[in-house]
């Protein structure tokens, strides 16, 4: 049996832009609490956190790992994740996992990319925050202008819990007792009062008592409504260490235990049962005798090992030889072994409790989003899908070997199975399979495990730009499918209208017939024919969306009326309308953020304008850098890398998010078309 309980329980993960040091820090943290005996180093690729063979090959997390620790009695589990914003998507697969983020700061580099984005996504999701600025050792004089830039980009809520002592060799606590001690900015006292009347303000009856005991208030007084303050935003504690020098450490796994909440003081998961109009929301208890419900958030899949399900446990408990049930499924799976995992290590476990992460391994069924639950009243539970970055960037592959056409479409399902944040599309008009994801590296790191994991080798093309296709108004369209070849016939006869709607909106069909022009079960045929011809697309064979489909009328037959018929149908119908509603290709943009030097920003913000790029928004950075806010064609920026990297020196770096879909100007629909 576990020595803790869910209140002794912490769940974090480490997100922050890539270099902040977040694999070291967790390493000098488990050394600190005595769970690893030797301390290993990213730069020599013997760190507990990254111990894949690729990720010790390109120095960077890729993926993330899992490792926890026991400090004071408490049990505190630490999710690594890759800062590359290439890889952003695999980083938001914890998030409903754990009640609080660790958003990690290079004193040096301050706020990047991935720093701001992961912010916004942990506050999208209701987390509790807490910011480590990390490498504090060398760049003391950088510190209190951070915390400034802190508080101008993300709210006067982040307020040090601790502070750099005078000497910069140590921190000063603020919170918890504080004291007259030197610091390198600020005070203790102040910060201390400004600390206390932040969490105060969530709680009116105490801040009376606060005034009559004379302004004094203990931390246990103030426990309830600190939580308050960190579900809500209102306040996100700021810590100092250095990984590397050991400074700060022990404060800040105070911090952890003592401060960020334990599951059941964070924010509720977001439990839903039901489908569509019948949705509701559900709230789980999170007792540990209640029926057992889990969600899983990362698989992995090994060629010798199989399939490995990471999970998080919010409500019973768990034990080796339960049976559970995936989803709405009708047939158990028994739990043969429980596992935790230690970067590359599986220690086997005899119980979890509400709160838990660990892993089950050999069920082919597992799947990113899968609910598991030993009871069928909650078949029908699942939580709200993560949204994951729009992949921007493509490959087409097939195998260089004839024959291994089966076994590629398998190994980019395994792929897609481990990030969902990688699509895998087939484009009809020109007979190729393109794997897409959220930049080149993204891409380029799958296909070289597909290689050397699963054993396929791939030859590629140039990147496809993921046009789409639409239409820009109304029209009505009309077909009879009629087949008569000897027997039974086919016969169906679909009229209906097409409409554009908002960029973004997706698709949306219904039916408005009456009086059974078209028997209700073959609306969903003619839906089904629709969908086949907007994959195909009109115009140049990219598929369609943001359309909404009506079925107006019909025809069918007693005899000759089969799904076949109503499938073409409607298809041809569809193709019609479409062709009178003044069908566009659509291009992406992407908003891109390019880091310069001040000197080179004319020289980039003219190559961009040349690429058709609109240039949104500058800011100066502190290292005489400037961040251009940029957006622009996807498909303008093929070789955008090596033009950047040509035109600083080196210097430059970029990173671009998927933006929306725009109507492609016309010598880009001509050229697209011809």
């Amino acid at each position: 049996m576990p020595e803790y309980r869910t209140a002794q329980i912490r769940n974090l993960a480490l997100m922050g832009h890539t270099g902040s040091g977040k694999s070291s820090l967790i390493e000098a943290l488990l050394f600190r609490a005595h769970a690893i005996n030797d301390r290993g180093r990213v730069d020599k690729g013997t760190n507990h956190a990254d111990f894949t063979a690729q990720e010790q090959a390109h120095h960077h997390s890729l993926e993330p790992s899992f490792l926890s620790l026991d400090y004071q009695k408490h049990h505190i589990h630490l999710i690594d994740t890759p800062g590359l914003a290439d890889f952003f998507g695999r980083a938001l697969l914890p998030l409903p996992a754990v009640e609080s983020i660790m958003l990690v700061i290079h004193a040096e580099r301050g706020i990047e990319a991935v720093t701001q984005r992961a912010f916004e996504a942990a506050r999208h999701q209701g987390k509790a925050i807490i910011i480590v600025i990390n490498h504090i050792d060398d760049h003391l004089d950088k510190l209190e202008s951070l915390v400034d830039q802190i508080q101008t980009r993300f709210g006067h809520g982040c307020l040090p819990i601790n502070l750099p002592n005078a000497d910069g060799n140590g921190v000063v606590d603020c919170y918890f007792d504080p004291q007259d001690t030197p610091t390198l900015f600020s005070d203790a006292a102040s910060v201390h009062d400004e600390l206390v009347d932040t969490v105060l303000e969530e709680d009116e009856a105490l801040m009376e008592l606060y005034l009559e005991q004379g302004e004094s208030v203990n931390p246990d007084q103030l426990h309830e409504p600190l939580e308050t303050a960190l579900r809500q935003g209102h306040l996100v504690p700021i810590c100092f260490t250095s990984a590397e020098k050991d400074i700060g450490l022990s404060a800040l796994l105070k911090v952890l235990c003592e401060v960020m909440p334990n599951p059941r003081e964070a924010t509720p998961p977001a439990f839903l049962k039901g489908w569509g109009d019948e949705e509701q929301p559900v709230t789980i208890t999170q007792d540990a005798k209640d029926h057992v419900l889990a969600h899983v958030f990362r698989v992995g899949i090994d060629p010798f090992v199989g399939r490995m399900g990471v999970i998080r446990l919010h409500q019973g408990t768990l034990t080796p030889g339960m049976r559970l049930l995936i989803g709405d499924g009708r047939k158990p799976f028994k739990v043969n072994h429980l596992l935790k995992l230690q970067g590359a290590k599986q220690i086997e476990v005899e119980e979890a409790v509400p709160g838990d992460i660990l892993a089950l391994a050999k069920v082919d069924g597992l799947e990113v989003d899968a609910i598991l639950h030993d009871s069928h009243d909650e078949d029908l539970y699942h939580m709200p899908k993560l949204d994951m970055p729009q992949p921007i960037f493509g490959l087409a592959v097939k195998p260089k070997k004839r024959g291994d056409e089966q076994k590629l479409a398998e190994v980019l399902h395994k792929l897609v199975a481990e990030d969902p944040s990688l699509h895998v599309e087939h484009q009809e008009s020109q007979n190729e399979t393109v794997l897409q994801g959220l930049g080149d590296l993204h891409v380029q790191i799958a296909l070289e495990k597909a290689n050397e994991v699963f054993n396929v080798d791939m030859d590629t093309a140039k990147p496809s730009v993921a046009y789409r296709e639409t239409i820009t108004t109304g029209a009505e369209g009309m077909h009879r499918h009629k087949k008569q070849t000897g027997g039974a016939g086919q016969f169906g006869e679909v009229s209906l209208r097409v409409e554009p709607m908002e960029r973004g909106a997706g698709f949306h069909f219904e039916s408005q017939v009456v009086g059974g022009a078209i028997p209700g079960q073959f609306i969903p045929a003619v839906e089904k024919g629709v969908r086949e011809a907007m994959s195909q697309g009109y115009l140049a064979g990219y598929p369609m969306q943001d359309i909404k489909v009506v079925v107006l009328d019909g025809k069918h037959h007693s005899v000759d009326s089969k799904e076949i018929a109503f499938i073409s149908a409607g298809k041809k119908a569809f193709l019609e309308a479409v062709s009178k509603a003044g069908p566009v290709i659509l291009e992406p943009l992407v908003d891109m953020h390019v880091q310069v030097p001040q000197e080179k920003m004319g020289d980039i913000t003219g190559d961009l304008s040349a690429l058709r790029a609109m240039v949104c928004g500058t800011e100066a950075l502190d290292n005489a850098q400037v961040d251009i806010n940029v957006e622009a064609p996807l498909a303008a920026l093929d070789d955008y890398a090596t033009r950047l990297k040509a035109m600083t020196g080196g210097e430059g770096q970029y990173s671009m998010t998927f933006s929306r879909y725009e109507i492609a100007p016309p010598n880009v629909q001509q050229s697209l078309t011809h």
